[in-house]
């Protein structure tokens, strides 16, 4: 509105305030997904960190504070359930190594604690782990991965 506000203001041609306007929402949008892509992006990276330093079958814990509170804080447990390396002589894929989780999401709703459940695939990347599912985070993170 205050694109079309200011449009408005330097000319009267209702369809150019109106383009102006939707502009600026569109920006506007474009500028929070942005946003919301980082948080998610710093909430697996918190998790995937996490994974790497757990064996098989143990648990870790994991927790998110965001820069910019666009969501809310976030923290769960994890376990690694397998580890995923290529079948291939040592040596042929080096640093290939990657592991299956499945992470907790632990909120408080209506003062009861409540805890959800994902699965995902993180990969070792050098020295760090990153996120390396696309499909199992569509229902905790939408299509804003």
């Amino acid at each position: 509105m205050a694109g079309a506000a200011a449009a408005h203001a330097v000319t009267s041609n209702g369809a150019v305030t109106a383009g102006i306007g939707l502009g600026a929402q569109a920006a506007a949008i474009a500028g929070v997904q942005y946003w919301e892509r980082q948080v998610h992006q710093a909430e697996q990276d918190s998790i995937a960190a996490t994974a790497g330093d757990v064996p098989v079958g143990g648990v870790g814990v994991w927790r998110i504070s965001h820069r910019i509170p666009i969501e809310a804080d976030q923290h769960g447990e994890l376990t690694v359930t397998r580890i995923i390396a290529p079948d291939v002589p040592a040596g042929d894929a080096p640093g290939f190594l990657c592991k299956e989780i499945i992470f907790s999401v632990d909120t408080v709703q209506h003062h009861q604690p409540n805890r959800d459940f994902y699965t995902a695939d993180v990969c070792r990347d050098g020295t760090r782990w990153k996120w390396a599912s696309a499909e199992p985070a569509t229902e905790r993170w939408g299509a804003l991965q």
